[in-house]
């Protein structure tokens, strides 16, 4: 029975089932920490492995109804979708927090969360984060199903939204661009962005998790063909090993620096001159957001969502030769440019993040999204 709701403010019920501290994640705390724009309070129904995930939401200051530890692997993920036991407990969750609509986040949650919706009377809303799953012949198959039956599918990018529809073509209706933002407070110009490109070298930098869709090797390999620039990567994942190897087979093990994962990553964009980001068809780039809003240029891939936030030649280069040659020949653009105008793009990164890429406007923005999905149950007036 699906039941009418009163114009108040609302009460969104975010279902998420990771193991990982991702964009997902960011995104919910974002959201959950700014209920003037999106007009709602905000809990969390969570299944992870990861306890320290858990402890971050906590801390982080949202109303967490934690499931316990649970198993990450395809055994698990069926009886978890299909299952009773997961469904009975979210139905009850649901009963207990009385919200107004339910909040999907990663592949996970998709298809338990819209029979857990359908079985409540509520709407669904869902973010898609990415596109691989629609290809993936393992999972295409179940995110469909759920996509179908979601109330309104958000896409953080026009790209997103346009392969996506593609492939399921009943959702053109029913999906809204709402690109990530980024809270351009906390990642803000440090106190000597002055000094930006005056080092004798060029410091590049990589922030993304170290697997193999970043294609975090291509900065390694276009790092040897640029002399006088050095590179950080910050971030872990499987690919570690085998990037540090490839740092020392290309004998610049010494110009590359590993510095692991932080979830701070502010002082290493604010010691860097340019970030680069060669991950393949990026479906938006919340870190390339972060850099921007640093007052850093950034050099990207032109391809998935990337175009959407970086201006070619004002807040960074956009590279269409998708090569480590590609990627050298931007570098050395940088490379090539005074320090004056690193700054002028710099402070152009910046302008940019703050009046088009807020977290501000994305929860606004958002707001919107959960009413557009309650109007149907609103009653006439």
């Amino acid at each position: 029975m699906v039941r009418s709701v009163p114009a108040r403010s609302l009460h969104v019920l975010h279902l998420v089932v990771a193991g990982d501290i991702g964009g997902a994640e960011r995104l919910l705390v974002d959201l959950a920490r700014r209920p003037g724009g999106t007009r709602a309070r905000h809990t969390v129904a969570l299944f992870t492995p990861n306890r320290a995930l858990a402890a971050w939401l906590v801390e982080s200051g949202l109303r967490v109804r934690d499931r316990g530890p649970v198993r990450e692997n395809p055994v698990a993920y069926l009886w978890r979708t299909f299952g009773p036991a997961d469904l009975r407990w979210l139905l009850q969750i649901m009963a207990e927090e009385k919200p107004d609509l339910l909040h999907l986040h990663t592949f996970q949650s998709h298809v338990l969360g819209v029979r857990a919706a359908k079985r409540a009377g509520i709407p669904s809303v869902r973010t898609e984060h990415h596109v691989d799953y629609y290809d993936d012949p393992s999972r295409a198959p179940f995110t469909r199903w759920a996509a179908r039956r979601t109330d309104l599918t958000v896409a953080i990018s026009d790209y997103v939204a346009r392969v996506v529809t593609e492939k399921e073509p009943s959702l053109g209706a029913r999906m809204v661009t709402i690109r990530n933002g980024v809270d351009v407070g906390y990642f803000s110009p440090n106190a000597g962005a002055e000094t930006l490109g005056a080092s004798a070298d060029r410091r590049f930098v990589v922030s993304c998790r170290l697997e193999p869709w970043k294609q975090v090797h291509l900065a390694i390999a276009a790092i040897a063909l640029v002399p006088n620039a050095t590179l950080t990567i910050v971030g872990n994942g499987s690919e570690r090993l085998a990037l540090e190897k490839l740092a020392t087979e290309l004998s610049v093990a010494a110009r590359v620096t590993f510095a692991g994962y932080h979830r701070d990553p502010r002082p290493f964009l604010h010691e860097a001159d340019v970030a680069i980001a060669c991950s393949k068809d990026e479906p938006l780039g919340l870190s390339v957001l972060e850099t921007l809003a640093v007052g850093r240029p950034v050099i990207g891939f032109d391809g998935g969502g990337l175009p959407e936030i970086i201006a070619n030649n004002v807040t960074g280069w956009l590279v269409t030769d998708r090569t480590a040659s590609g990627l050298a020949r931007a570098m050395t653009a940088a490379c090539d440019l005074e320090a004056s105008s690193l700054r002028t793009m710099g402070a152009e990164a910046r302008r940019s993040a703050v009046e088009t890429f807020s977290v501000d406007k994305m929860a606004v923005a958002y707001g919107n999204a959960y009413e557009r999905a309650l109007a149907p149950l609103r009653p006439a007036n």
